[in-house]
């Protein structure tokens, strides 16, 4: 496997950053390049601003509890899943499966929030 560095990427997206620190989609990708690095609690105060900018994005605050649930923060990550799940955030199988939430996957209200999933889904059916 190749490894590659991202340092251009990310000073290019920190000096736009450092220009106009209320564009989303820089916030966003900073979010995604200091995870992918390893940097996540720079990750994660990306994702913090970026759900400030837009509260009632669903994938926004998916991406946050997966941020959270990355720097041991499980509790409070769960509880930001749930909220993005009410916002609309639907992709379940791939929740039951993010590697980003295995700290959560652990907890029991996890697996009760998948039970309750799944059964919202078989009546809609």
């Amino acid at each position: 496997m190749e490894s590659f560095d991202y340092s251009f990427e990310i000073s290019f997206y920190e000096k736009l950053d450092s220009r106009d620190a209320m564009d989303g989609r820089v916030l966003e990708i900073l979010a995604h390049l200091y995870t992918k690095v390893g940097r996540i609690e720079e990750g994660l105060s990306m994702d913090l601003r970026l759900s400030k900018l837009r509260p009632k994005d669903a994938m926004v605050h998916y991406n946050l509890a997966c941020s959270l649930a990355l720097v041991g923060q499980t509790e409070e990550g769960f509880e930001v899943l749930k909220q993005s799940i009410e916002m609309g955030y639907t992709d379940f199988d791939w929740m039951k499966e993010d590697p980003d939430l295995k700290s959560i996957r652990s907890l029991p209200v996890f697996q009760e929030l998948v039970k309750e999933i799944g059964s919202y889904q078989k009546e809609s059916e």
